[in-house]
């Protein structure tokens, strides 16, 4: 049956609609906001597949461009691969929602938000997370609970909630917010350098909002009977569990925790896990069949063990695996100019994670082009993240980023890009790649880190350096504790991952996700505090190893300068056809790039070239005045009289009666590439220049020729000799 639910909610109407469409779906919901919908379903396999060790849930954002009114741009006109903005789009619905699922449910879910309309004053961000809630929530899949997102910004001082992308380009904050009615679970998003007190404010300004959309949904499930799914837990004997926790050594675990290094502390617990499980199976007389699942369930309930010794030695004995103390920060290494012939590079090394920061300059048709739903345009900062499976000892698939990949680089990015010049400060394009190399937690921290080392490095004029760190939690019923700097084993066991990053005066990006429902107002504080602490120690190494830009930029890297000219002066600068820009790029090896208010920019390879094209520029676009004088080159020579370059590309006419003399044949006078000295007299109707030739007092001998001249007494070949006499004058 159809049905439609109406609430007023920040200044919009909020439609939810469920029964007219997919109803085949396990659930399915319309949600409209403005004029914005997004339509959601929540389907779950019928059949377990054998054999998974995980949790099989896909989140899919499917932006379709007819929600925008229009078509895929490309040689293919239908949509393809997912955006950047789809990837993070369909994390933003994974986070809140997966850790909601029961722990032992493993049969494949997948959750389809489709965008079917878009209104950019409502961009459709959030409204997946609500869809998927209430599309799970009636159906049967198993799910404990209901969960809501919010965006949040604050724009000149005041909270902005769903604002528009246009909006937020200069806000203080823009958050995506989720969470229960008792809790925030997840937070993506970036401010620009915001104290630690104005971030949680806003945290618990979205969780009202948050509670407010809950209780709407609340009400709207009321109205369904479902019968969940009821699915088996594989059987397992317990006298099995109980020879397990007989024959594991709490103080020997401890013991294998404490191994240094991750991968010889891997293999100290997996070592112990065989000790233990295999006398354990080879004495129960295990059928063949259930060898493997017994297997699979004895190792369950190791890593149970493991996870309960971690955690007991952290809270109890304020001890952790590597050794450190909660506040502790992991060794740091900082290294620049790793390689040779690329613009900038860093090498940022904390613990056991390592990133490696690459910087390259590009011009202008380097920019990342933007054709998405809600927005066109270029991206002249990039920062792409790399995270390859030997980083962990592992082998793997190559090829297109994954989502994780994107994900991590676009919170780095967002980290740093507040601190990135304006164009107009620095005309270049800029690209970091994070290179993981060795990876035990925070590798997108590192990534922060070692991008804005190696944009120091490249002498990109960053304002400050960013830092990032990763913040960890313990959460006991008697109890939390917040751990600093976590690493790979931390996040695993542990209760939260909290990523911060930031300057010496303020946070600038921020990333949350949460596997409890008890973080409040209080851990949140005392984690950003710690983070702040963390962060300053991080910033003074980084700015003990480079404290501002280098002054130069690397020899490998293109030139790239900017000059204006007058708006009326484009045309001419440009030239019939393309003619005067097309002989400057080639003359001067530059390219040259004009915009539509004068602004030019050249790139090339070489300083020299580009700072001569700047000179020629301006030397032919400046405004020239009748009277002034030049040094002019002889470009044509006519019968009429010869056409001198002023300024290069300005052009005039002598005519051979100004030519200061009398003249019978200009070519016997002057040649082409002559230098002479000529004075503005004026312009022609059509702008071009009226020039007249200064001619300097002539010795007595040419005095003399040319009163012979005119009484017919002197033939030419004297007169040729008075012209190489010239010429050679003027080559000394």
């Amino acid at each position: 049956m159809y049905k439609v639910w109406k609430k007023d909610f920040k200044g919009r109407e909020l439609v939810i609609e469920n029964g007219k469409i997919a109803k085949q779906a396990d659930g399915a919901f319309v949600v409209n906001y403005g004029e914005s919908t997004v339509f959601v379903t929540a389907v779950m396999e019928k059949h377990a597949k054998e054999g998974l060790d995980f949790f099989p849930l896909t989140v899919e954002f499917q932006e379709k461009f007819y929600a925008a009114g229009k078509i895929p741009g490309g040689f293919v006109k239908r949509e393809s691969k997912p955006s950047e903005n789809a990837i993070l789009s369909a994390r933003d619905i994974d986070r809140p929602i997966r850790p909601l699922f029961p722990e032992d449910f493993k049969m494949p879910v997948q959750i389809v938000a489709t965008v079917m309309s878009v209104d950019p004053d409502t961009p459709p961000n959030t409204w997946g997370i609500i869809g998927a809630s209430l599309a799970l929530n009636v159906s049967v899949i198993p799910f404990n609970g209901i969960v809501a997102g919010v965006r949040i910004a604050m724009v000149n001082g005041k909270y902005v909630f769903f604002p528009s992308d246009e909006m937020v380009k200069d806000a203080e904050i823009d958050l995506i917010v989720a969470g229960t009615k008792d809790a925030i679970t997840m937070v993506e998003g970036e401010a620009n350098e915001v104290s630690e007190d104005l971030m949680v404010q806003t945290l618990l300004e979205a969780h009202e909002a948050i509670k407010e959309l809950i209780a709407f949904q609340e009400s709207i499930i009321a109205e369904f009977k479902v019968e969940k799914f009821s699915y088996e837990v594989p059987a397992f004997d317990e006298s099995l569990k109980e020879k397990l926790l007989a024959s594991v050594s709490m103080e020997e675990l401890e013991k294998r925790l404490l191994t240094p290094g991750k991968q010889e502390r891997d293999k100290a617990i997996e070592n112990y896990k065989k000790e233990i499980i295999d006398p354990i199976i080879s004495n129960s007389g295990i059928e063949v069949n259930d060898l493997e699942s017994v297997k699979y369930l004895l190792s369950e309930q190791f890593e149970t063990l493991v996870k309960k010794s971690m955690r007991r030695m952290i809270f109890e004995k304020h001890l952790r695996v590597d050794g450190r103390t909660p506040e502790e920060i992991r060794p740091i290494t900082c290294e620049l100019g790793i390689l040779a012939r690329t613009h900038g590079s860093a090498l940022f090394t904390r613990g056991e994670t390592q990133s490696l920061g690459i910087v390259t300059l590009g011009a202008s048709m380097d920019v990342q082009i933007i054709d998405t739903l809600l927005e066109e345009g270029e991206k002249r900062f990039m920062l792409h993240y790399n995270f390859p499976p030997y980083s962990v000892g592992e082998t793997g698939r190559f090829g297109s980023p994954g989502r994780r990949e994107i994900g991590h680089g676009h919170l780095a990015e967002r980290a740093i890009k507040r601190m990135i010049p304006s164009e107009a400060e620095f005309p270049y394009t800029i690209r970091v790649v994070s290179e993981i190399l060795e990876s035990n937690g925070s590798s997108s921290m590192a990534t922060v880190c070692s991008g804005s080392l190696s944009l120091m490095d490249a002498g990109v004029p960053i304002k400050k350096h960013v830092a990032g760190v990763a913040m960890g939690l313990i959460f006991e019923p008697d109890g939390w504790l917040v751990l600093t700097d976590i690493m790979g084993m931390e996040d695993h066991l542990g209760d939260m991952d909290f990523k911060v990053t930031g300057t010496k005066d303020g946070i600038t990006a921020f990333q949350m996700d949460v596997k409890v429902g008890h973080v409040s107002g209080e851990i949140m504080k005392v984690a950003l505090e710690k983070a702040r602490i963390a962060r300053q120690k991080i910033l003074d190494i980084m700015y003990s190893t480079i404290d501002k830009p280098r002054t130069s930029l690397s020899k490998y890297a293109p030139t790239i300068k900017l000059t204006s000219v007058p708006i009326d002066k484009i045309g001419e600068l440009i030239g019939p056809g393309g003619k005067n820009v097309k002989a400057l790029s080639e003359e001067y090896g530059v390219e040259i790039q004009i915009e539509e208010d004068g602004q030019v920019k050249i790139v090339g390879a070489k300083e020299s070239g580009v700072n001569g094209a700047i000179a020629h520029i301006s030397n032919m676009t400046k405004e020239i005045k009748e009277g002034e004088r030049f040094v002019a080159t002889v470009s044509r020579v006519e019968k009429y009289g010869f056409f001198a370059e002023v300024v290069p590309g300005r052009t005039g006419l002598v005519h051979i009666s100004k030519m200061g003399r009398h003249v019978k044949n200009v070519a016997d006078v002057v040649h082409v590439g002559d230098k002479v000295n000529v004075e503005i007299t004026g312009f022609d109707p059509a702008g071009k220049l009226q020039l007249r030739q200064i001619v300097e007092e002539n010795n007595s001998e040419e005095q003399q020729l040319d009163k012979e001249d005119e009484r017919g007494g002197h033939d030419k070949s004297r007169w040729h000799d008075g012209k190489s006499y010239e010429k050679k004058d003027r080559d000394e």
